[in-house]
């Protein structure tokens, strides 16, 4: 019996009682339940895999699916209009169409910037940064064009990252995985900035370097990055009262990690990590916190504990639910659930986790910036855009 069929059957049980069984977890017979204070509301169905979202300023909602397609979606009718212009992207493995994010002053101008997986030709595949202009009334991107790669291509289909956010100063971070190289040890691509993997990359509006970045005078960094020693990191997102850029990223056998982000900052993967071997209990490196040379991480998850495989991150900052405002949403994959954690300064706690027991592989999730509601992408192959909502 497939792992899936598994799932499935165990959803079932779950949704007994509470409601029907969607593609992936338990909704009401009226496409909503309550939670936490809050109604959990399906928007949209029908999704193909996706994986990142930004609100135009109509209050429709953008969003890429993974498979090379892009949506545009109205929230409260749940009508469905796809994009053209896409660019070509490798599909395989973990690779696709990622995250997506408007120009702050959008539509003036009107830049739309996407990461995704592409191709060299051949069969290497690279963490790429690109733009075009996108007309909502046309539903249409034109005028794509590559801005960045993160060099060098490899052959592997998985540990893009792949986030991207605009800093406060205007720049624009891109996170780029490490492509599972398992080659622990300090001569990892992570632990090499001769090379961009494994890192966050800081970049101007139109993909050149910034002539501020951390590493522009050093000839054996690559200019471009700002961060390294990462392993995939999938969250990004700016605190809104610090103006800091927090960070997600998967460990390797637990070892899952929330990180603010340091100017020139090396993070330690794999040479420092509280991850253990897949299957075993035999840690990858060093304890993060004995080394004074590498950044720990402000949470995380150690070898045995089970894990918190994050995704996509925000800050909660709206008026929708006061009790949330300055607490940080993380989206948790394998877990299938919706993590909010407490946040003072630094210092990070770890309430209940929300939505358990729905089955949803949370990708992404996003405050709306005029109705406060928080929006969930699922990550599933039929999937549904959601929201939480106050209760009535």
């Amino acid at each position: 019996m497939s792992e899936d069929t598994l799932d499935r059957r165990a959803l079932l049980r779950t949704c007994a009682g509470a409601g029907i069984l969607g593609t992936t977890g338990c909704i009401g017979s009226s496409g909503e339940s309550s939670i936490e204070g809050a109604t959990v509301e399906t928007v949209a169905t029908g999704l193909q895999s996706p994986w990142g979202l930004d609100f135009l300023p109509d209050d429709r909602v953008v969003l890429t699916e993974r498979v090379g397609a892009m949506a545009v979606v109205a929230p409260e009718s749940g009508d469905i209009e796809r994009v053209d212009g896409i660019p070509n992207v490798s599909t395989a493995g973990q690779g696709g169409l990622l995250d997506v994010t408007l120009h702050p002053d959008y539509p003036e101008p009107a830049w739309l910037y996407l990461t995704y997986s592409g191709g060299n030709g051949g069969s290497a595949t690279a963490t790429m940064l690109g733009r075009g202009r996108f007309d909502p009334d046309t539903a249409a991107l034109t005028g794509f064009e590559r801005l960045h790669v993160a060099e060098p291509f490899v052959e592997s289909d998985a540990h893009y990252g792949s986030r991207v956010v605009f800093g406060p100063d205007g720049a624009i971070y891109v996170t780029a995985g490490d492509r599972q190289f398992k080659d622990f040890g300090p001569e990892h691509v992570a632990q090499d900035p001769t090379n961009e993997l494994g890192t966050t990359l800081r970049l101007d509006p139109d993909g050149t370097v910034p002539d501020d970045n951390p590493f522009v005078d050093d000839p054996d960094v690559e200019d471009a990055i700002f961060s390294y020693g990462h392993r995939n990191p999938q969250g990004l997102t700016v605190h809104p009262e610090t103006d800091e850029l927090w960070q997600s990223e998967h460990g390797e056998e637990d070892g899952d990690e929330l990180n603010v982000i340091e100017r020139g900052g090396n993070y330690g993967w794999p040479i420092a990590t509280y991850a253990c071997r897949y299957g075993t209990d035999d840690p990858v490196g060093d304890r993060p916190d004995e080394r004074e040379d590498l950044v720990e991480p402000v949470y995380y998850w150690e070898c045995g504990s089970g894990g918190f495989p994050p995704a996509g991150m925000t800050f909660y900052d709206g008026d929708a639910f006061p009790d949330w405002r300055g607490d940080l949403f993380v989206g948790n994959l394998a877990g299938r659930s919706l993590g909010r954690f407490a946040v003072d300064g630094r210092e990070v706690t770890e309430p209940d986790p929300l939505l358990a027991g729905r089955g949803w592989r949370i990708r992404a999730v996003a405050e709306h910036p005029r109705t406060g509601h928080l929006y969930l992408v699922i990550d599933d192959e039929d999937a549904p855009l959601v929201r939480l909502v106050p209760e009535t």
